[in-house]
């Protein structure tokens, strides 16, 4: 089989007298960083003389040393591979000190070590492990074949591929400022949007830009662990407020704003993640009021904005009197399936100046095709064709959901209906006891349709609710798994 890439080797950097010597400790060192891996061809004794320009016979030397140590395996008519299994014992003080570096790196947050051990478990074949994300198999993959194609041969055809405005294309944030102005009431320029990798990007990139130095940010009780973890990976001290049944309360808000300097205050508004309660009006006016009295940046996570069931949504804050210090962040991952990785942020000029600055370090810019795709669609009207058509299967699954809980556990738990959104947060305190808690903690581990309450909070709390994430699961999974729930908890 021809190899994809010819291996390089570069001797001026490794120690040794000889190039015997060198070329012996540069094949050890690879080895031990990793560079060669264990099972890895390394090139033919000719093939390797000729691209360093030293005898053959040199390289037959070391190769023939380096399986004597075991550090080589020989297979006729094969070739020399890199033992799978390596001497490290008994390695010189040169070769141990390969084995660990003289750097460090700052080790993580347990939140984030939980956080990362949770993404690399969400690794599933099946499509039912979700905490209200949306069902992949709803994509119209037909549809978005067909547009990539043809971005891909327009933009080639124009020499449109090279790097571009780190904000994101022109193209994409005049639709989503068309989208924002005539679906969401929102009043913004182009200048005003950038494009990021998601929601999660857009909050990252507002705990770097924010000052850690100026204040504390404020969270909802309960609230987004990522977003927590983000702002404190950043140098923030994060305060709770409380929450109720209508959601964010303003006035335990008020008693923290007179307690502590507060740089901003991270809300899930629309539907307050993980409760799903919608903040109404009155306190939305009242966040937005003392944002102008104290001087902080409120930042509005509107995750899911486009999945209400109940009559018309209720405007975003960015749209509201007094929402001149209002960082909005949107996504579209919720419109098609998290692996579409699109979201924008939307606020004052200055600002989006300084998240794009910020990109320019880490991406330099976005996905230049999946941009000018989603514009593409947004612009011929089949993302609001999906949305429609999306919105009522997930409205029929809540509806089954809720059924199915009040079929199954009748009067024994209890939950408000959700207006919208892809979850429905169910009170179960009635049925927790000291022995199923275990097994109930293990169900919501392996099963992610459902998420205790203690997840949502660092606190030491009672288990009392589960988020039941029903987007991602049809009609047979949802009873399924409610099912396996009460197995659980009766």
């Amino acid at each position: 089989m021809q190899r994809p890439w010819e291996v390089q080797f570069w001797l001026e950097d490794s120690p040794g007298k000889t190039l015997h010597s060198k070329l012996l400790n540069k094949l050890t060192s690879d080895i031990l960083t990793g560079r060669l891996a264990t099972g890895s061809m390394l090139p033919g004794t000719r093939a390797l003389a000729k691209q360093l320009n030293i005898n053959r016979k040199t390289v037959q030397l070391v190769y023939e040393e380096l399986e004597a140590q075991a550090w080589l395996v020989s297979k006729p008519r094969s070739g020399t591979f890199v033992s799978e299994t390596l001497p490290e014992q008994g390695l010189s003080n040169q070769n141990q000190a390969l084995l660990a570096p003289s750097h460090h790196t700052k080790l993580p947050s347990e939140l984030v070590t939980m956080l990362y051990q949770n993404a690399l478990s969400s690794f599933d074949a099946t499509p039912v492990s979700n905490d209200g994300i949306p069902d992949s198999r709803l994509i119209p993959y037909d549809l978005l074949a067909r547009t990539y194609r043809r971005v891909c041969i327009e933009l080639s055809r124009h020499s449109n591929l090279g790097y571009g405005d780190p904000r994101g294309t022109t193209e994409l944030r005049h639709s989503i400022k068309k989208m924002l102005t005539d679906d969401r009431f929102m009043t913004c320029s182009i200048e005003q949007v950038c494009i990021v990798r998601g929601s999660q990007m857009g909050i990252y990139l507002t705990s770097r830009i924010l000052d850690p130095n100026k204040g504390a940010i404020i969270m909802e009780d309960l609230c987004y662990s990522p977003a927590r973890a983000a702002f404190e990976s950043n140098g923030f001290t994060v305060l709770k407020c409380k929450l109720d049944q209508k959601g964010l309360d303003v006035e335990h808000l008020k008693e923290l704003l007179n307690q502590h300097k507060v740089t901003g205050v991270y809300v899930t508004p629309h539907h307050q993640y993980p409760t799903t309660v919608c903040l109404p009006m009155d306190r939305r006016l009242t966040l937005l009021d003392l944002s102008k009295t104290y001087q902080f940046a409120v930042i509005e996570d509107d995750y899911d904005h486009e999945f209400h069931y109940e009559a018309n949504p209720v405007p975003p804050l960015a749209s509201l009197p007094n929402a001149e210090n209002v960082i909005h962040i949107g996504s579209m991952s919720k419109v098609f399936a998290p692996g579409l990785r699109l979201g924008y942020m939307v606020a004052n000029q200055a600002f989006i100046e300084r998240a794009a600055q910020e990109i320019v370090l880490i991406d330099r810019q976005g996905n230049t095709i999946t941009e000018h795709v989603l514009a593409d669609l947004m612009e011929s009207g089949e993302v609001k064709r999906h949305i429609r058509r999306t919105r009522k299967q997930y409205e029929a699954r809540r509806n089954l959901a809720a059924a199915e809980f009040e079929r199954i556990f009748s009067d024994k738990v209890s939950f408000k209906l959700p207006t919208g959104g892809m979850a429905i947060w169910v009170d179960i305190s009635k049925l927790i006891t000291t022995e199923k808690l275990s097994e109930l903690q293990g169900l919501c581990h392996s099963n992610k349709d459902s998420t205790l309450n203690t997840f949502y909070t660092d606190e030491q709390v009672k288990p009392s609710h589960i988020r039941f994430g029903f987007g991602a699961l049809n009609e047979a999974e949802i009873t399924q798994s409610i099912e396996t729930l009460a197995c659980t908890l009766f």
